[in-house]
């Protein structure tokens, strides 16, 4: 069998892989593979801003189930992730937010030197392409175009009213901010996205469009990876398999992982690189015992807050009939009305304990969020959602192989709500939620609560309860393969593999503690940094502490 052979093979075309393999293919000595295992992006209802509804369940996610857990009522937690070129980016509602600078100096107290605030922020300001904030904390020529919404619709005005007319609890208003991305993250008003004039603008349909005119890149998509290929303790390509056969692809300088945080430690376990005792258990022969793969994981949780609408003016039903026709032909002729929206129009963030930083997020969606409108043994219902979403993760989770068999899924133990600080954050977060339904902005259009409703009181015991049942994931998963310079730590601040030469790791999987806020925007900085890193021979010359090798 003939084998190929580029100089960099990058696994996974998400929000990262693009911008790697884009990044990467600037300079036209460098021959480099994009591998995707899901199919292109080339969908009207990925092009669409508010189409990606119908994205979810199709062909381009796949949905895998966190093992049932006490801590969440004994319920299997879906996860369902992206699987097609863009990840993530090209299914999600777009929001641009970076998180605050606490996050970045954490880490880098941490150990993970050279990635504080002051110094991610230019990698920041090179993918951004803001179409209204420029200065300091912008930047506005990147390749990333972020925009305000096109469309606004009036529950969302009346959202960021009602937050103004809310007291937190020490009485005061929430204020409004203008920008989330700013010099602080507090307060309420309407989310940027990485949007252009109504169509989504991901990572693969800004970065890698831009790039794969260029001959030395190559992109494949329905390309499934088996496992890194390793000699003598160096990445030297990956096995694919293609049209149901196996096939080497041989990389000459490096292999860069951008698989995800439940794909990526995977793929490290399925080529020997893992916790030794665990992969002897599948039969795999570990080359590198490196405990920390699979470890850490963390994600946010959402707990359903819906307000019943006196009028039917949801999102229920739009995409139905002449309705659906109406609003395609709006977006086809002149990329307005809903389908140019993100959908989740309006929100912020609330500091509940005064730490100052914020542990709580509202996402906002015409739509009861339960089932995306449909409640749970009951009937489609027009709904308003203004759910909490915790951002802080104290509860970690753990990545597992099923098997060694590449077709499985990941074994997850994620360990939801298992640390009772996440569980009061929400519990607050809910209480608040309620607050904004039944403050006089939104009051006009509310008639009750769909969930959780009036049998659920206010005290303590009757929210956790509530909190525990029915928190949702937000897929945001981070942390499995974290960057640092402790034993437990995958990979290391320039986010090569410890204990392998030409491994490297460019996706959330390697935040080592999650942002309070998305990880789409952090997640393109990572790329962004780690193609600088292997752009620049002094950084891959420098000294860094190896595992132990696996006997």
């Amino acid at each position: 069998m003939n084998t190929q052979a580029y100089d960099y093979i990058v696994v996974g075309g998400g929000a990262g892989g693009c911008v790697v393999a884009a990044r990467l293919s600037e300079d036209p000595r460098n021959q480099v593979l994009l591998i995707e295992e899901g199919p292109d992006d080339q969908n009207l209802f990925i092009r669409m801003n508010g189409g990606y509804f119908r994205m979810m369940g199709s062909e381009r996610t796949r949905t895998y189930h966190a093992e049932p857990s006490r801590h969440v009522a004994g319920r299997p937690i879906q996860i369902m992730q992206a699987r097609t070129l863009g990840g993530g980016h090209s299914i999600n509602a777009m929001l641009y937010i970076r998180g605050q600078r606490e996050d970045y100096d954490g880490w880098a107290a941490a150990g993970c030197e050279g990635w504080s605030f002051d110094e991610v922020l230019p990698f920041f300001r090179k993918a951004e392409g803001n179409r209204r904030f420029a200065g300091r904390l912008h930047g506005s020529d990147g390749p990333l175009v972020v925009s305000d919404n096109p469309h606004r619709d009036p529950l969302s005005e009346a959202f960021v009213k009602a937050a103004q007319q809310t007291l937190d609890d020490d009485g005061v208003p929430f204020t409004y901010n203008d920008d989330f991305n700013g010099e602080r993250q507090h307060g309420f008003g309407y989310y940027q996205i990485t949007s252009q004039r109504g169509e989504r603008g991901s990572s693969a349909r800004t970065y890698l469009k831009a790039a794969q005119a260029r001959p030395n890149l190559t992109v494949q998509t329905g390309t499934g990876v088996s496992r890194v290929l390793i000699e003598d303790l160096r990445a030297v390509g990956v096995l694919v398999k293609r049209n149901g056969e196996e096939q080497p692809i041989r990389a000459r300088r490096e292999v860069i992982l951008c698989a995800g945080t439940l794909v990526t430690p995977k793929l490290l376990m399925l080529s020997g690189i893992g916790p030794a005792a665990h992969l002897r258990e599948h039969g795999i022969q570990p080359l590198v015992d490196l405990p920390g793969v699979g470890e850490n994981f963390q994600d946010h949780l959402v707990a359903p807050v819906d307000g019943k609408l006196k009028a039917p003016i949801s999102l229920l039903g739009q995409d139905k009939g002449l309705k659906a026709l109406r609003h395609g032909l709006e977006w086809s002729l002149f990329r307005t009305g809903i389908l140019s929206s993100c959908l989740v129009e309006a929100g912020g963030f609330m500091d509940l304990d005064g730490d100052g930083r914020p542990e709580i997020q509202i996402h906002t969606l015409a739509m009861a969020s339960t089932a995306w409108g449909k409640l749970a043994g009951g009937e489609p219902a027009h709904g308003y959602s203004v759910a909490p979403c915790c951002l802080t993760s104290h509860s970690r989770g753990r990545i597992r192989l099923r098997s060694s068999n590449p077709q499985d899924p990941p074994l997850i133990d994620a360990n939801f709500l298992s640390d009772a600080r996440d569980v009061r954050n929400l519990m607050n977060g809910v209480r608040v939620a309620r607050r904004f339904l039944r403050a006089p902005a939104l009051a006009r259009y509310i008639d009750g609560e769909l969930m959780p409703g009036s049998a659920v009181g206010d005290d303590d015991a009757a929210l956790e309860a509530y909190v525990r049942a029915n928190a949702q994931n937000a897929f945001h998963p981070v942390g499995t393969c974290a960057m640092g310079s402790g034993a437990d730590a995958v990979v290391d601040p320039q986010l090569r593999v410890r204990g392998i030469q030409g491994l490297r790791i460019a996706d959330a999987s390697v935040m080592p503690v999650i942002v309070r806020g998305n990880t789409t925007a952090p997640t393109v900085m990572i790329a962004e940094r780690a193609s600088a890193f292997i752009r620049q021979p002094q950084a891959q010359a420098s000294p860094r502490a190896e595992p132990a090798l696996a006997h």
